[in-house]
């Protein structure tokens, strides 16, 4: 019989003669406060911060019956001028309005504005402390980048095709086009937009830019279209200014695009190369569909053809590399004369959900990236692919691509920027290849979070940096055991869980002042992994996580869909962990305070379970409550794991004591052995002298 029917059964026949260890009187809860004390502050309380489930998001965190979203469609024809280090363009936008109600009016993101010295991130800026780099110094001397839009057109287009000035507003960062009818549900709008803006140097705010390496300019070019703001059932229009921290939150649609640039040129960019005889050799053409049938990279430009007459198709003048698109939600590009292109193909297994087709792998990067990059770039690439499939969805689009430039990381619908490369001599450090494995991983990682589970990245960071950093973590396991991961072990976060200057995770992204990476990255990965390992199990977690992110896809989550869907998945009210871990900044601390034994039989009158029963009072001395783990010493030396369910803190939030019989005296105790908890006063941990051998689970 168990210690718990044996207690029941006790109870009933009235024969507990003293009061158990565990007082069953006064609920003690963590925020026992007097005032909190008249309202019901447990932690196990239901997460009363979760919006009503509606038609449009259901209770179990799935999209409901009569979830909706807005679709927009664009063709945009571009032209890069290398000389003014502009970029020229004309789109075509068709606005789908599935909503239930009839708009007004369409709200556009203008993101390249943030680099006009006027915006608001700029005016916004604290002013400098009393000293600076030389290389700030050199920054401030330069003359200040005019960045920004120039629209030279804006105009509605009926369904006769006629074309009228639309009247427009424009708000920093956003711009709001009048419609001269208004746009009922189920019906389209259509607008045309003239603009040019110059092109950055830099990765100036940290998204596209240009740079000048030792064979020429190179341009990696995003967020540079006027693109249409989301309008859903949470915000209405969601219309947070770009600020530079906050990212983006987009519309899905199909994209065709035509970007004319230099001849000498090679572009990749979103989407499939429509034209590919036209823009590419007829050796670059037989190369790359030998290059799909195998993992192993083979070079499409070889660095010795780097900027070769042979390396282009013949001929003067300009060249337009088209590309399309269906079903994403962004579109950016790059073009360089300087590039070397290796490339390989990759398939899940077939039966799959991409039934064993064949996914284009390619990297593109200057000469001075090498040897690094041939080395890593497309074979990390590979692994994302692998460990990300397993672990949420298969890759569901053609290709992806990863370009060296100066954005050192950052992530677009099948195409990512990233940064590290080796030394001039061409040497680098291990350190430095670490670098680049890991920052492909998470730029290429994003494909899946949040460019297809598409949440608002403009409010919530974690819901893709956080999730894509947890999913890393795993990557880089499987790349190498034991490969040294800053984000995801629990015990790389304990500095920033005492950091008193630490904001909740659930702060939106352009508040949070301190500390944004642990904060959006660090924090929510380590409490997944935690959440996986520790508190669900592997089989519990991963099935309800591959359940939100397929029932996701391509759709619009919010942080309520994530949470419910985990309970939903797992079986669990898992309400005290997201209260605990992302609506507030509490800590873990559990404290082993005194271990106690009595001689079996002058308790129960028999040593048949044992010779000793021993008492070991734990006390939660932080604001969290999670599942304990401990190993446990007795004198022979040998060790025993003990896994406690956090339902042991219900009754008393504070303390909780755990009996067992044993025949042997216990000689040491220790809490979160494994340092998965993240706890945060190590001190407390240990009773006695525990031995250091393996435990028996």
């Amino acid at each position: 019989m168990s210690d718990l029917r044996l207690r029941a059964a006790l109870a009933v026949a009235g024969l507990l003669a003293v009061a158990p260890a565990t007082s069953l009187g006064a609920q003690q809860w963590l925020d026992s406060t007097a005032k909190a004390e008249r309202t019901n502050r447990s932690v196990f309380r239901a997460l009363e911060e979760l919006p009503p489930a509606n038609q449009a998001r259901s209770a179990s965190g799935a999209p409901g019956p009569r979830y909706w979203q807005q679709r927009v469609d664009y063709v945009i024809r571009a032209t890069l001028d290398t000389v003014q280090q502009a970029i020229t363009g004309s789109e075509r936008v068709t606005y789908h309005n599935n909503s239930p109600d009839t708009l007004r009016f369409l709200w556009f993101q203008l993101d390249q504005n943030i680099d006009d010295p006027q915006s608001r991130a700029n005016l916004s800026t604290p002013a400098f402390g009393t000293r600076l780099s030389p290389a700030a110094q050199r920054a401030l001397a330069a003359e200040p980048f005019q960045g920004g839009y120039t629209l030279s057109r804006v105009q509605t287009v009926s369904a006769a095709g006629v074309k009228r000035d639309a009247k427009r507003v424009l708000n920093n960062t956003v711009l709001r086009v009048d419609l001269p009818t208004p746009l009922a549900p189920g019906k389209t709008a259509v607008v045309e937009m003239d603009w040019r803006f110059l092109v950055p140097e830099g990765g100036q705010n940290g998204r596209g830019a240009k740079e000048k390496v030792k064979d020429g300019w190179l341009y990696e070019i995003a967020q540079w279209f006027p693109r249409a703001s989301v309008y859903d059932d949470v915000n209405g229009w969601q219309t947070d200014q770009f600020l530079g921290q906050g990212e983006f939150y987009l519309n899905f649609g199909n994209y065709d695009v035509s970007l004319t640039v230099p001849r000498d040129h090679i572009v990749n960019a979103t989407g499939t190369l429509r034209n590919p005889e036209a823009v590419m050799t007829a050796t670059q053409r037989a190369r790359l569909a030998k290059a799909l049938t195998d993992t192993v990279p083979t070079f499409i430009v070889a660095p010795n053809e780097v900027m070769t007459a042979a390396s282009r198709p013949a001929g003067t003048g300009p060249l337009t590399w088209r590309f399309t698109a269906e079903n994403v939600r962004d579109f950016a590009w790059v073009s360089s004369k300087t590039y070397v292109w290796d490339a390989a193909g990759f398939r899940y297994a077939r039966g799959g959900a991409t039934n064993g087709r064949v996914v284009e792998i390619h990297s593109l990067y200057p000469r001075d990236a090498m040897p690094l990059w041939d080395k890593v770039s497309t074979r990390a690439t590979i692994q994302t692919m692998k460990t990300y499939g397993r672990m949420a969805f298969e890759y569901p689009y053609p290709k992806a691509v990863n370009v060296h430039g100066p954005v050192f990381g950052m992530e677009y619908p099948m195409i990512a920027f990233c940064g590290a490369r080796p030394s001039p001599d061409g040497t680098y450090s291990d350190a430095t290849e670490k670098a680049l494995i890991s920052v492909t991983i998470h730029e290429v990682g994003h494909n899946w979070f949040p460019m297809v589970v598409a949440s608002d990245e403009r409010k919530w960071t974690w819901m893709d940096e956080g999730i894509n950093s947890f999913l890393q973590y795993y990557a880089e396991q499987d790349w190498q055991r034991g490969y040294p991961s800053r984000r995801g072990p629990a015990k790389n976060i304990v500095g920033y869980m005492k950091d008193t200057a630490q904001v909740p995770i659930m702060t939106e992204s352009n508040d949070i002042q301190a500390n944004f990476g642990n904060n959006g990255y660090s924090k929510p990965a380590a409490g997944l992994v935690m959440l996986r390992e520790k508190v669900l199990g592997d089989s519990l977690f991963d099935a309800a996580f591959q359940e939100y992110a397929q029932r996701w896809m391509f759709k619009h989550p919010q942080p309520g869909d994530f949470f419910r869907s985990l309970d939903d998945g797992a079986g669990e009210n898992l309400s005290y962990f997201w209260r605990g871990w992302f609506y507030s900044t509490h800590a873990n601390d559990q404290a082993v305070a005194d271990v106690q034994s009595q001689a079996a039989d002058s308790l129960v009158g028999t040593t048949a379970r044992g010779k000793r029963y021993v008492r070991v009072t734990l006390e939660n001395r932080a604001g969290l409550v999670l599942p304990v783990e401990m190993d446990v010493t007795f004198a022979d030396g040998s060790v025993k794991r003990v896994k406690l369910p956090v339902d042991v803190w219900r009754r008393n939030e504070k303390r909780f004591v755990y009996g067992f019989f044993a025949d042997q005296e216990v000689t040491g105790v220790v809490v979160d052995p494994d340092e998965g908890f993240a706890d945060v006063d190590r001190s407390n941990n240990t009773w006695g002298k525990p031995a250091t051998r393996k435990p028996i689970s």
